[in-house]
């Protein structure tokens, strides 16, 4: 009941005024998208069930961006005035490098000739599972907010600390499908075969940076640049933040590590070029957003 009452409003909102009146006043504005996963036809969602977006939900998704976007990419994002838009421009980028993303998620980019940009964390490259996945309840419907707390907090977001502890703890690890493991490096080379798509860091091994010391964290943020470069041409100087999670200190280590800008994963549209470029705001996209909802939030309206 809950879900039909929410998209009948939705709806209302699309048809009403106030959406009309947003999309005029974002035209000259541009939109960070955050995506995960995306999982191939007929495959099952287990995991964190909110990183995992079907298919045919991302290609709905992508149809409505390029009807009313402008798709760039996120090398771009700052080589570009807003001068004279007539349509928002809207990046896409995903994080952690999961195996549907960088295979299911950039074909359908490719039928579309949108760029894109994948955050990699090169410790798990390799068809490696992250703990958020393995320790993820199949019968809860949300994940766990109490272990995430800890994992994030006392266990500083390391995966293999947070799995010492659960197996410590005799919290059972859960099968991981193939989709929500990480790609090969062979994958993430095909990938960026395609025109408009970019290799970037996600950090070295995915902790939370603001609960390292000064020579782990340079390690975590140089490490991956270095990792990229000797492997890939399509590589852009960017971080997203693991966890979105950053701080002063995790900012000016990124700048003296050489990245262009930092993406945190929380946030909005983007309102102004002088915006600072190592907390750049993204829109998280979840799977279970309906597609009148993902238009509410391309026309610069909250959900309610």
């Amino acid at each position: 009941m809950r879900n039909a009452i929410k998209h009948a409003i939705e709806l209302l909102q699309l048809r009403a005024g106030p959406a009309s009146v947003a999309r005029t006043t974002i035209r000259k504005k541009s939109l960070v998208l955050a995506y995960h996963n995306v999982v191939p036809d007929g495959a099952a969602i287990a995991g964190d069930r909110s990183l995992h977006l079907p298919r045919a939900e991302f290609a709905r998704q992508l149809d409505l961006l390029t009807q009313q976007c402008r798709v760039i990419s996120l090398s771009s994002l700052s080589q570009e005035t807003y001068a004279d838009a007539k349509v928002p421009r809207v990046v896409i980028t995903f994080d952690d490098a999961y195996h549907g993303a960088v295979t299911t998620g950039i074909e359908e980019l490719a039928k579309r000739a949108l760029p894109a940009t994948i955050f990699v964390p090169p410790a798990f490259v390799g068809g490696r599972s992250f703990w958020w996945d393995a320790f993820a309840d199949p019968e809860a419907p949300e994940p766990l907010a109490d272990l995430r707390r800890y994992a994030l907090e006392e266990l500083h977001g390391a995966d293999h600390l947070v799995r010492d502890w659960a197996d410590r703890s005799g919290v059972p690890a859960h099968p991981v499908q193939r989709h929500a493991l990480t790609a090969t490096e062979d994958e993430l080379r095909i990938a960026v075969s395609q025109p408009g798509i970019e290799l970037a860091s996600h950090s070295w091994s995915h902790p939370n940076l603001t609960q390292l010391g000064e020579s782990e964290l340079m390690n975590e943020m140089r490490r991956p640049l270095e990792w990229l470069r000797e492997r890939f041409e399509a590589v852009v100087p960017w971080l997203s933040y693991p966890y979105g999670m950053s701080s002063p200190n995790v900012e000016k280590a990124a700048t003296v590590s050489g990245y262009e800008g930092a993406l945190a994963l929380g946030g909005g549209w983007l309102r102004s070029e002088r915006a600072n470029r190592f907390q750049l705001p993204r829109l998280n996209v979840p799977a279970g957003l309906s597609l009148n909802g993902f238009a509410l939030r391309l026309a610069g309206l909250p959900l309610r």
